[in-house]
């Protein structure tokens, strides 16, 4: 299989496993899921879905040599995600807003439910190990660490909104090692530049007001749209464009739809005022942390920089916005 990635360029995949699992329709799904959620009303031209973030999370393992298992469990990852990514979250309230953590909720039970088993044990691989994270430093670790999930998504992000050009991306990429089942860098230099990066790339996007408004107002229509049977609760694990399709006949029947739907399009003015709002908003936010070599030792930013552990500590912290709509 020929495949080109936005950051990492064109590869071959050529296990059949990998290629299994590529094709099945549980992960094929996630080409019509948006990566984060329904930005392109806001920052028009940066679409792009789950699955390229999980085929990038799945180059980047297998460039690392991770076995094979992990390399699994990273192109796996996001196949419980809903239509419209973690705006889920601001649905069901189900998950949390400040943490964003639906999909994690229900992943074990969807993989299970879905074709995936099947062809794990086709080619003798154990489910239950594939789908615990203890086993997968590289893939998956708290924040402020870094692992492959992170890593992958804010090169994506910083590609496809133009913060860095691809040929910069992987001057960074080149400086990044693996040690200890850590990912760390060769110096201090580009682990204060990733790590720069990745804060700008919080602010703008992450945890920005855009992010708080499309959370909430595709949270508010899908909810609503629920509440008047529109659509039922299944529907939201099939892809973005068939729950949008489904609902859109209603427009012209419910005046208050269609305001709900123009709001999460943009086209309804607000703004960030405590005095007087329509809603408050919790927004996950993100920061890292990053490991570099030191001689024969590995040490964090933070301890040496002591602006950094400010930072740390007041980036962990969910976002708060409180909106109010012009209508």
């Amino acid at each position: 299989m020929h495949y080109e990635d936005r950051v990492y360029g064109k590869v071959e995949i050529t296990e059949p496993v990998i290629l299994e699992l590529i094709n099945c329709p549980t992960f094929q799904r996630l080409k019509e899921i948006d990566q984060i959620g329904y930005f392109e009303p806001y920052f028009p031209g940066t679409a792009h879905s789950r699955f390229e973030h999980s085929m990038g999370v799945f180059l980047l393992l297998d460039k690392y040599k991770a076995p094979i298992e992990e390399r699994i469990a990273g192109l796996i990852h996001d196949v419980s995600h809903s239509a419209f990514s973690h705006c889920i979250d601001y649905v069901l309230y189900i998950g949390s807003e400040k943490e964003h953590n639906h999909q994690d909720n229900v992943f074990d039970e969807f993989v299970r439910e879905s074709q995936i088993p099947e062809i794990l044990k086709k080619y003798n691989l154990d489910i239950n190990y594939i789908l615990d994270d203890n086993n997968f430093p590289l893939k998956e670790k708290d924040l402020p660490d870094l692992c492959a999930d992170r890593i992958d998504y804010s090169f994506k992000t910083a590609v496809i909104f133009k913060e860095l050009e691809q040929k910069d991306a992987q001057e960074i990429l080149d400086n990044l090692t693996v040690k200890d089942n850590n990912w760390v860098f060769e110096n201090l230099e580009f682990a204060k530049k990733y790590a720069e990066l990745f804060l700008k790339l919080n602010a703008k996007y992450y945890a920005s007001i855009q992010s708080a408004v499309m959370f909430r107002t595709v949270g508010d229509y899908l909810r609503y749209a629920l509440q008047k049977n529109y659509i039922e609760q299944d529907d939201l694990y099939s892809t973005d464009k068939k729950v949008l399709s489904k609902i859109a006949k209603f427009h012209k029947l419910d005046s208050h739809l269609k305001i709900l739907f123009d709001r999460m399009n943009n086209k309804i003015g607000f703004k960030n005022d405590p005095d007087k709002y329509d809603v408050q908003v919790y927004c996950k936010s993100r920061v890292v942390d990053p490991l570099y070599k030191t001689g024969n030792e590995m040490k964090r930013i933070s301890e040496i920089d002591k602006d950094w552990k400010t930072v740390l500590d007041k980036e962990m912290t969910a976002k708060s916005y409180f909106i109010k709509f012009d209508r």
